[in-house]
């Protein structure tokens, strides 16, 4: 069985071709990417110790080799802090227990109060499991009738992000680039307040959303965050620029869509006029 810091540097292995280092083209290969003996050999350790760090077998490999296998990968900053983490959690460097608690999801009131201040922006206060935990009213203009706002949890709480784009249809007509928002909510679980809570996630989504999720959860896939774009049932496409700022209260953000074009900005206007009708009646 594989752990975390083992499914990234296998799947980073994979995913480089051996031309891309200067190594020979080789064929007839059983699986994709750079071999394991090459791995090694590039960071100066044993094939025999890099077998033993992929599947398990040795969860506290030193600084040393993890930097080597991090030059031999050609990992950039992003990537390298990720395997850093990685190594602590699977060397068992974050506390764990034998039945992990939620994270935490009330959100202080002067965060709220910031919050207010973007009215009538789309804005929302989220945490890296994906929960929706307070929003402007302009962010449920933008989404109300995509069945995200709909979407609770097993206790019947709040929205939740990751649930809706792996477990209601809708989600991928609202997502024309489903793929590339999938994986950045997957990312997002390694990066909770800790392992505990990815589990917990894990635990709750894993048998409903099946592969899709487990299999870009163990992927460790660095999403490289662009505009955001939407096809709204009711608006048709809009694109947004995504701020996301990190907030003092737990592990808490502070998610703003601002439009990237005039049409968006237009089209979020409308929406925000439809719900103030809708309201007064």
């Amino acid at each position: 069985m594989g752990t975390p810091l083992g499914d990234f540097i296998r799947a980073r292995r994979d995913a480089i071709q051996p031309e891309a280092l200067g190594l020979p083209a080789r064929h007839r290969r059983r699986s994709p990417g750079l071999r394991r003996v090459d791995l090694a050999s590039l960071a100066g350790i044993s094939v025999e110790y890099l077998t033993r760090i992929e599947q398990g077998r040795d969860n506290n490999p030193s600084p040393a080799v993890v930097n080597a296998i991090g030059d031999a990968l050609g990992l950039d900053t992003s990537e390298r802090g990720h395997m850093l983490y990685l190594t602590k959690i699977t060397g068992g460097g974050c506390p764990s227990h034998n039945r992990p608690a939620p994270p935490d999801r009330e959100v202080p009131p002067t965060v709220l109060r910031t919050l207010g201040l973007l009215e009538p922006g789309a804005a929302a206060v989220t945490n890296r499991l994906g929960d929706l935990l307070a929003r402007t009213r302009g962010f449920d203009a933008v989404f109300a009738g995509t069945g995200l706002l709909e979407e609770t949890g097993a206790d019947g709480g709040f929205p939740n992000l990751t649930r809706y784009v792996f477990t209601d249809p809708r989600a991928r007509e609202l997502f024309p680039d489903w793929g590339t928002v999938a994986d950045e909510q997957a990312f997002d679980l390694w990066t909770a307040p800790s392992r505990e809570s990815a589990e917990w996630m894990g635990a709750e989504l894993a048998p409903v959303a099946g592969a899709e999720f487990t299999d870009r959860l163990q992927r460790h896939m660095l999403p490289r965050r662009g505009v955001l774009a939407v096809a709204h049932p009711a608006a048709g496409a809009l694109r947004w620029h995504r701020e996301l700022l990190e907030l003092s209260a737990g592990d808490q953000q502070l998610l703003v869509l601002l439009p990237a074009d005039e049409a968006t900005e237009a089209a979020a206007a409308r929406l925000r006029d439809r719900a103030v009708v809708v309201a007064d009646r």
